[in-house]
């Protein structure tokens, strides 16, 4: 499980949670929120470990009996709230597993913790069934809701809780985080941390992933060449690509690091700000042919092209629109 020693960023929220702890103020119900990957789960899962820790320190001590449990998944006093629905959270769900065992005091611990992972799934019915649990919670009871984006939860949840945003991790730490945790090359660890944007889990995941390294050469190529290409390769390209639309946003984004890239080295000459080091002889070119105006012009096309894709617009025709432009600029 580790300690809040070994998390990186977050440190505002990991100091209110050690006070709240060490000062006896633990609230009855918080909201975690941040994206996907931005370390939600960790900080719940070690917050719950804290309270329920056996020598009651800032820190969970990683060796009482207690600890072991949560280690293992299997502390009576930590609830992990499921649902069957993939993409919701019923009622039936909130009812069964928290409102209908809430009241049973907690077996070993001082505390009773419910963690609800994709609570912003939950049905309007299931928040207003969760929401008389939080008005009128057992001293015992702490409830950790651990959502995406806290405003589609319902005004009145929201009220009640405390709520913890998790911020962007700076760009160095995430590097230092994956070059002498993960082993990751400084190259790539520029490459991962660029594409990341603030976000570890983000990070680790594409450091870790062989298909990002296929993705990235696929987009370098189509880079390098993409001046040259008649409109039936740039099709053919399209259709090349289609088996990354699950991954579009990454393949998206390497293409915008690209870009952001020359418009750095246009206006600095400075190579150490470029992350595609191993390309810099494209990047220099590019730089050299490209107008700021057109480079911006490309750098615009693509978040149409997200929004486009987002709303489901036809997928070659977008990716098609989006080649042209970076084409003819």
């Amino acid at each position: 499980m580790g300690s809040f020693k070994d998390v990186v960023g977050h440190k505002d929220i990991i100091n209110y949670i050690r006070s709240a702890v060490e000062k006896d103020q633990v609230s009855h119900a918080y909201i975690l929120n941040g994206e996907r990957g931005a370390g939600k789960k960790l900080l719940a899962n070690l917050f719950a470990t804290t309270l329920l820790c056996e020598k009651g320190g800032p820190d969970p001590c990683n060796e009482c009996h207690s600890c072991r449990q949560a280690e293992s998944g299997n502390h009576p006093d930590i609830i992990r709230v499921t649902h069957e629905k993939p993409n919701s959270i019923s009622v039936d769900d909130i009812r069964e597993q928290v409102n209908n065992t809430i009241m049973i005091k907690p077996y070993q611990g001082p505390y009773k913790v419910y963690i609800i992972d994709h609570a912003d799934m939950m049905t309007p019915q299931a928040q207003n069934a969760l929401l008389k649990t939080i008005e009128e919670p057992p001293q015992y009871a702490v409830i950790l809701l651990l959502v995406e984006n806290a405003e589609i939860l319902l005004p009145t949840i929201n009220s009640r809780c405390v709520m913890l945003r998790l911020r962007y991790i700076k760009d160095v730490l995430i590097k230092k985080y994956l070059m002498e945790n993960l082993k990751v090359p400084d190259y790539k660890a520029d490459l991962c941390t660029a594409f990341a944007q603030g976000n570890m889990g983000h990070a680790i995941m594409l450091a870790n992933s062989e298909h990002f390294n296929e993705i990235r050469e696929e987009a370098v190529q189509m880079l390098r060449n993409i001046h040259e290409m008649e409109l039936s390769e740039i099709i053919e390209t399209v259709n090349r690509i289609t088996v990354y639309k699950v991954e579009i946003s990454d393949y998206l984004d390497i293409i915008m690091v690209w870009y952001r890239d020359v418009l750095l080295y246009k206006a600095t000459r400075d190579i150490e700000t470029v992350v595609f080091k191993d390309q810099i002889n494209y990047i220099k070119e590019q730089a050299k042919n490209s107008s700021y105006e057109g480079i911006q012009l490309i750098l615009s096309s693509f978040e149409r092209a997200k929004s486009r894709l987002k709303a489901n617009v036809n997928f070659e025709l977008t990716m098609e629109l989006l080649f042209l432009t970076i084409k003819e600029n």
